[in-house]
């Protein structure tokens, strides 16, 4: 059942996006503020693009002048106003997050979601890696502490294939059609763009 509650942000997140880096890494900041906490929810933001018909801003947005330039320039603004000045991109962007995502369901089942998701996103935008290769799945999580091994065998076990099919009907279900996307009780947020309505909702 999802968590509701004016203290409580549920965190729909793809390891894949930048602005899910990003939401990640500000979030903590809201929650010092608004006392609230957060649940982070793993979804496939392939599947939701796939569900919704929807494409990513570099897909969407390829043949429109001018508009992926202004896009890395809000970038640039929120990177500088957050000093997320760990962040680099991805030089193998777009990575499928497949194997990163049952990742995040597998860790989640074994209570140990916080530290794994600190480590994807810390090998997609601040060591940044082909994640969607086995072996350097594998060698990153060892790095960062864990059973590489084990989380790669971990992500074709059936319940952990269905548990993050079934985040995402989920999600999508309550109205999302991409990443980041956040809840608050019943109402919805998209994009770090939304994070001070987030802050704001959260202290009402």
């Amino acid at each position: 059942m999802p968590l509701s509650g004016p203290k409580v942000v549920e965190f729909h997140f793809d390891f894949g996006s930048p602005n899910a880096y990003f939401a990640h890494k500000v979030l903590p900041g809201i929650v010092a503020r608004t006392g609230a906490s957060i649940r982070y929810v793993p979804v496939l933001l392939g599947g939701i693009f796939k569900a919704t018909n929807n494409r990513s801003p570099f897909e969407a947005f390829s043949g429109v002048k001018n508009k992926l330039a202004y896009e890395r320039l809000e970038i640039a603004r929120f990177i500088a106003k957050h000093k997320l000045d760990r962040f680099t991109m991805n030089p193998f962007f777009p990575v499928n997050t497949l194997l990163l995502m049952r990742g995040a369901v597998a860790m989640e089942k074994e209570g140990r979601l916080a530290p794994y998701v600190e480590a994807g996103f810390h090998h997609m935008w601040e060591e940044p890696k082909k994640m969607d290769d086995p072996a350097v799945f594998k060698a990153a999580l060892d790095a960062s502490g864990f059973d590489g091994a084990a989380i790669l065998e971990a992500t074709q076990a059936a319940d952990v294939k269905a548990g993050l099919m079934a985040n995402t009907e989920a999600s999508v279900g309550r109205g999302s059609f991409g990443a980041p996307t956040f809840f608050v009780g019943r109402e919805i947020f998209f994009g770090k763009d939304r994070l001070r309505d987030v802050e704001d909702a959260l202290a009402a």
